[in-house]
């Protein structure tokens, strides 16, 4: 009886947190651990909300994702370093990140990128460069693809 009441406490507790916000596993459970929840209750919680679909990694990294990718002027790679230190495989974020980066919107984000290259503060000898070649390494390096890079060049 004791150990049911435990894990329905694990569970009330994962559900509030994700009544607030997507979350995802490895987040979820360490906010868990925090709270004092026996880590085989939480992990059984865990499974059954992956198995309900309520804790999907996937769907945690799109929403993520285009939250980012939205707000900030950051590179695909930077996006990817981001979620796998929140505990994301990076098989699924390399995976998301295809499917969310079309070509329109890769563009979009590598113009706000190289905007942010330009200002002030990140102003450096990748600008400076006449024919581009160290921004198109820098560009390539961050994460974006050859062919967006090139479309940029282009105009």
């Amino acid at each position: 009886m004791e150990q049911n009441t435990e894990y329905l406490n694990a569970e009330k507790a994962a559900l509030q947190l994700i009544a607030r916000a997507e979350q995802n596993k490895f987040g979820l459970i360490r906010k868990l651990e925090k709270r004092g929840h026996d880590s085989l209750c939480i992990n059984a919680v865990i499974n059954s909300l992956c198995e309900t679909g309520m804790l999907d990694d996937s769907r945690y990294a799109r929403l993520w994702l285009e939250l980012q990718i939205a707000r900030k002027a950051v590179s695909p790679f930077r996006l990817l370093v981001s979620l796998v230190s929140r505990g994301i495989e990076r098989e699924t974020v390399e995976s998301v990140l295809r499917e969310t980066l079309d070509e329109e919107t890769e563009l979009q984000l590598l113009k706000r990128y190289a905007e942010k290259l330009q200002s002030g503060k990140q102003k450096n000898h990748f600008i400076d460069d006449e024919d581009g070649r160290l921004l198109r390494y820098k560009l390539k390096n961050e994460g974006f693809s050859s062919q967006v890079i090139n479309a940029f060049f282009e105009n």
